[in-house]
């Protein structure tokens, strides 16, 4: 197992690149916010593995359950309002959407189906399991995964069973807590802490945990940062 650094809890988030200098941070963070300012764009829908893009531009995969506010939370990244579809129907992202960010790609977003969802067909879910599993397992361009949770929530356990998945594909992910800004302070520090607590025990989740707020921007800047750090890694 390998051991996995504690993070200082914050309120809404907190930056990568804790192996670079102030400097270097500042730089990648500005880097960061321009590329995500610039060219966006939806690629492409992919119900099977055969229909990937070519495996020529890094990648950085969204997870989480469904309506765990990933939708929101890439429009926000992208400073976009509808790049990413919302719905107030859970489950309804069933295959993998790419997004390239820049113009050619500097990476690209990859949406994943949420999961979790207890009324969405057996078949469905199942579909959608060998789907996500195949790619993380056979992705080489795959640099990071992004695991969200709701922050009122904490991790559940079907999280606790992607988080297993990724560990046994060896792919690093970070854990973001989304909806920061409907949970009180002192309630967000102790989802945090459990998380933290939680992360120490996978030794591919990366020590550094996002709080984010879709709504108020709460951590949008940092986890752009980490994107691109992850990206060019």
């Amino acid at each position: 197992m390998v051991a996995v650094q504690a993070v200082r809890p914050a309120p809404v988030g907190h930056a990568p690149g804790e192996d670079v200098s102030d400097g270097e941070d500042s730089e990648l963070a500005e880097r960061a916010r321009k590329l995500f300012s610039g060219p966006i764009s939806f690629l492409k829908s992919v119900p099977q593995m055969q229909y990937l893009p070519e495996p020529d531009v890094p990648e950085v995969a969204f997870a989480g359950r469904s309506n765990v506010g990933k939708s929101s939370l890439l429009n926000a990244l992208t400073n976009r309002k509808s790049l990413a579809r919302t719905s107030n129907t859970p489950g309804r992202t069933q295959e993998l959407n790419y997004f390239d960010v820049g113009d050619p790609p500097i990476f690209r977003l990859v949406d994943m189906p949420g999961y979790g969802f207890a009324e969405a067909p057996k078949a469905l879910v199942r579909r959608w399991r060998f789907l996500v599993n195949d790619y993380l397992r056979g992705r080489q361009v795959l640099k990071r995964a992004l695991v969200l949770v709701d922050s009122r929530h904490g991790l559940k356990p079907v999280d606790h069973e992607v988080m297993d998945m990724l560990d046994a594909s060896a792919v690093s992910y970070h854990l973001v807590l989304t909806k920061a800004d409907k949970v009180k302070s002192a309630a967000l520090a102790e989802v945090l802490e459990r998380t933290t607590a939680e992360a120490a025990k996978h030794p591919a989740a990366h020590p550094t945990i996002f709080t984010t707020s879709s709504e108020t921007g709460g951590g949008i800047a940092e986890l752009r940062t980490a994107i691109l750090d992850a990206s060019t890694r």
